[in-house]
């Protein structure tokens, strides 16, 4: 079986979409998945590209993604790579390929002279966490995410105006 990671191209949107969405059913969030072939292919290979990603392929078949974005920080004023999705097909979890493409990713901050690579985890995915400390990372206890969206986005942003 030939594995292959490699950087996505415009073709890849459609086998990404589909990843995209395995990894919605899988973390319980499909309510949350609005995300369409157009809108990913912007984000991707837009005017102002936001995302960039990898795709883990065997024997020719899409079967895992890495999606990352650079960030910001201003305590060691340097980007940092934030890394949104990574994604293996459950029948494929334990062959190496997610981590091929974390050491990829790494490769890349080390690579832009990042000074953080980081991402999140919900806290029941305990594989997730016990893969991501075997690799070396540590889960921070004392931060959490913060997130504002639909209306109240909006309430907020007319709040500002």
């Amino acid at each position: 079986m030939a594995d292959v990671i490699r950087n996505a191209t415009p073709h890849d949107v459609t086998g990404l979409l589909g990843l995209t969405r395995e990894l919605a059913e899988y973390e319980k969030l499909t309510h949350l998945f609005v995300a369409t072939e157009d809108t990913l292919r912007e984000a991707l290979f837009g005017a102002r590209p936001a995302v960039e990603a990898l795709v883990a392929e065997r024997d020719g078949k899409l079967v895992g993604y890495a999606l990352y974005f650079h960030n910001f920080s201003t305590f060691l004023s340097r980007r940092g790579l934030y890394l949104e999705d990574l994604y293996v097909q459950p029948a494929l979890r334990g062959s190496g390929l997610g981590t091929a493409l974390l050491r990829r990713v790494a490769a890349i901050a080390v690579e832009r002279q990042c000074g953080r690579f980081e991402w999140s985890v919900l806290d029941w995915n305990q594989n997730a966490i016990d893969f991501y400390t075997k690799m070396g990372a540590t889960v921070l206890p004392d931060w959490r995410i913060v997130r504002i969206t639909d209306a109240a986005l909006n309430r907020l942003a007319g709040a500002t105006s």
